[in-house]
């Protein structure tokens, strides 16, 4: 049953679910590389917050949707504190040391969850096509963007080569089409979230590597 997310903003059920499981696979990512920079607890739940809500705050700013889609569901704030307190709980207890693969993989989830979802957002607001994407591709990326700009790194959306915005981009545009072609809601959701986590998980598996920029020595 159609759900009205905000006035004039209506949305699925689906997409609810959907943007709840993207925000706590991203909040999950943002604790691993807070922990792995050894960060205090505060710290570790800042750059979970960061990661969670960055990209969609920076959606919903651009397409002047109000409430912000965390401040319309409060209960995200409790879920990613409280996902932060027991992974660090659970990660002392026993004694496991984050590693950078073990934060790709929530980080792919949310990447394809929230690349679709924006997309629907955005289409929900009647913007065109292109845009609509490009608006999926910054609810995807930008708060992994906050992530390792605040835990002092080049993003690596930006620096490890492999696909990653790109993944966001053709799975937005799954959706887009999948909305053309009379078939949204969830079916299009889950299309464009499968296709851009997918795209994600086989460039790591198989160390897919965009085209960089190369100096002669």
């Amino acid at each position: 049953m159609p759900l009205t997310d905000a006035p004039g903003w209506p949305l699925s059920a689906a997409h609810t679910v959907l943007e709840a499981t993207a925000t706590v696979a991203f909040a999950l990512s943002g604790v691993i590389e807070g922990a792995r920079k050894r960060l205090d607890a505060v710290g570790v739940a800042v750059v979970a917050m960061l990661a969670a809500f960055g990209g969609g705050t920076l959606r919903d700013v651009l397409l002047d949707r109000r409430p912000f889609f965390w401040v319309q569901h409060g209960a995200y704030l409790w879920a990613v504190l409280g996902l932060a307190v027991v992974a660090m709980l659970f990660m002392r207890a026993r004694h496991l040391h984050p590693t950078e693969r073990a934060m790709q993989w929530p980080d792919a989830l949310g990447l394809g969850l929230f690349a679709a979802g924006g997309t629907q957002v955005a289409l929900a607001a009647q913007s065109p096509a292109l845009v609509a994407v490009l608006m999926g591709v910054m609810t995807a990326v930008f708060g992994g963007v906050l992530r390792d700009v605040v835990c002092n790194q080049i993003p690596a959306a930006f620096s490890d080569h492999r696909p990653y915005a790109v993944c966001a981009f053709a799975g937005g545009w799954v959706v887009v089409a999948m909305h053309a072609a009379g078939i949204g809601g969830a079916p299009s959701l889950l299309a464009g979230a499968a296709v851009a986590t997918g795209l994600r998980v086989l460039a790591l598996w198989f160390d897919w590597r965009l085209p960089a920029w190369r100096t002669d020595d």
